[in-house]
């Protein structure tokens, strides 16, 4: 009891001076001040910073392992991890939306719904959901849901579009934008074909039928005749940009300056971009006072559209220190050409340029393709060629080369916009050795493929690039994984060509797609199933066939 007595005794003495009690009432007024401004302040940062981020989403939040309702959330330019096995709220009852936002720094607290109700506000932009919530699945879903009840039908949130276990975070900022989910597409597989000596097997995600068993029967039949030999006569992705000049005669004077003593010059600016771009060739055209300069040059195992783009404006800003009164009017001129048809792929070639050619021996024409040596090469001519001059088909000689190509560049990442282009093929057939075999040879120009880059970043293509062996850049040689692929492509496409065009020369065309083209699941099961049905429903590699078929042309079938 003493030092409470003491305690008191000191109380009575300063309480009663006169000095000392009146600084003690102003420093209880100030820290009752204090106290309740910084716990306003407190209360209100989460509310500013969470704004900030539905405003700018400039950057995702970093969350801490046990967040705070009224501590402070820092911001830092980190790449969100996707939380799979988070086990978020499920309520239905939806609370304020003031409240709601303030709650956006620990989006694991809050359900679906409630984070559906922020962006219908107009307070969050739906392409902002992945930053915000840091989980791309969880983004994909509630977008799902946010694009369906905001559509004319209403079915996409409860519709078959899978959107579960994807690797989402490869996807985002890189290869898609407003992602709702995937589209499986199947992938079967043709050979393995004989390729320069090696066994490869091509993959090919296509959902149309009969095509990979048809690959695969020209597959067989080339490995018969010893395999397909390859080869790559060049390689160069193209850009070509539009420039514009006051005159014809500025224009023409800086056409002859690039081709001559410019050229270097211009060369030099372009090469110091990348350690791959290198440029191969220059071709340069004017129209009026315009002029298109179209560089050619070989970009390792990329594709190569976005590097040569960097090099492009570099070469361009060299020019303009020579000709001031250049003014550029697009880094795209259609000079290229991209993703259309253009004479100047078929003449000039862009990306990778390949030959393949195999010799079928006459036998396995007979047994394997169903027809004769000499049917086929009348076909090829009448079709291939004849008409194909007569439809004035530019980089079309050929049966079906876009089929085997799609299916391939959809299997390994590849853009398949620029099947255009890539398709661009003369299939050539020919009786050698007195007439007995048949010599076959597919010409393609403009091959555009990279096993690095775009959609080639995705696991599943990945996968299908290691399976042919030519995933990512070459350790020593850059460049050859990618004309690796375009090797691989172009011997493949020889294999459809011959199948496709055998089973025409034959007329086993719309036969073989009756029988395996068909699905026959919904057909009535109380039908009774006879032994030749069953016998036609197993996917061979090929078409349904005779005992002793009758070999023909497509003119005497």
């Amino acid at each position: 009891m003493k030092p409470l007595e003491s305690l008191f005794d000191i109380y009575a003495v300063y309480i009663q001076h006169p000095v000392i009690s009146k600084w003690i009432i102003v420093a209880l007024c100030i820290s009752l001040f204090l106290n309740t401004y910084l716990f306003n302040i407190t209360k209100q940062q989460p509310k500013v910073i969470v704004q900030k981020v539905i405003e700018r989403v400039e950057t995702p939040i970093q969350k801490k392992e046990k967040p705070h309702l009224h501590k402070q959330v820092s911001i830092a330019p980190q790449k969100p991890v996707s939380r799979k096995s988070h086990a978020y709220p499920r309520s239905d009852i939806i609370r304020p939306l003031e409240e709601v936002i303030s709650l956006l720094s620990t989006p694991e607290v809050l359900t679906d719904e409630e984070i559906i109700s922020v962006v219908q506000s107009g307070k969050m932009a739906s392409y902002a959901l992945e930053k915000v919530l840091g989980d791309f699945e969880r983004a994909v879903n509630i977008r799902r849901a946010l694009i369906s009840r905001d559509s004319l039908t209403k079915t996409l949130e409860a519709s078959l579009l899978p959107f579960k276990n994807y690797h989402y975070d490869k996807v985002m900022g890189a290869c898609c934008e407003n992602v709702i989910g995937y589209m499986p597409i199947p992938v079967g597989v043709a050979g393995p074909l004989n390729i320069d000596g090696d066994l490869i097997h091509i993959p090919m995600a296509t959902t149309e039928g009969c095509l990979v068993a048809s690959a695969a029967r020209g597959c067989k039949a080339i490995n018969a005749g010893g395999g397909a030999t390859t080869i790559v006569t060049a390689d160069g992705m193209t850009r070509g940009p539009c420039v514009e000049f006051p005159n014809i005669t500025l224009a023409a004077d800086c056409k002859r300056w690039i081709e001559q003593e410019g050229q270097e010059i211009v060369t030099e600016a372009f090469n110091s971009t990348s350690r791959f771009a290198r440029v191969r060739k220059l071709k340069i055209a004017l129209a009026g006072r315009l002029m298109f300069i179209r560089f050619s040059t070989t970009t390792g195992d990329a594709m190569g559209m976005n590097m040569i783009s960097k090099g492009c404006e570099k070469a361009l800003s060299k020019i303009s220190e020579y000709y001031p009164d250049m003014q550029i009017v697009s880094l795209s001129g259609n000079y290229c050409t991209d993703k259309k048809p253009a004479a100047i792929n078929w003449i000039e070639g862009r990306g990778k340029s390949v030959v393949s050619e195999a010799v079928i021996p006459g036998p396995v024409v007979e047994k394997v393709l169903k027809t004769t040596v000499d049917a086929l090469v009348e076909l090829n001519i009448s079709k291939n060629l004849v008409g194909s001059a007569m439809a004035g088909s530019v980089g079309g000689f050929n049966a079906h080369a876009a089929n085997i190509l799609t299916a391939i560049y959809i299997a390994t990442g590849q853009d398949p916009a620029q099947n255009v282009e890539s398709s661009n093929c003369i299939t050539l057939m020919k009786a050698i050795n007195n007439g007995k075999d048949l010599h076959i040879s597919c010409t393609m120009p403009s091959i555009e493929v990279g096993t690095i880059g775009g959609g080639t970043i995705l696991p599943p293509q990945q996968a299908m690039l290691d399976f042919i062996g030519v995933r990512g850049p070459h350790p020593t040689e850059p460049g050859t994984n990618a004309r690796r692929l375009a090797r691989v492509i172009c011997a493949s496409v020889m294999a459809g060509e011959l199948s496709l065009c055998a089973a025409l020369a034959a007329g086993h065309l719309v036969q073989a797609h009756m029988a395996h083209n068909r699905n026959t699941a919904a057909a009535s099961t109380a039908a009774p199933v006879h032994a030749s049905i069953i016998e036609a429903s197993t996917p061979p590699a090929t078409p349904v066939e005779k005992e002793n078929p009758i070999p023909g042309s497509c003119i005497k079938s």
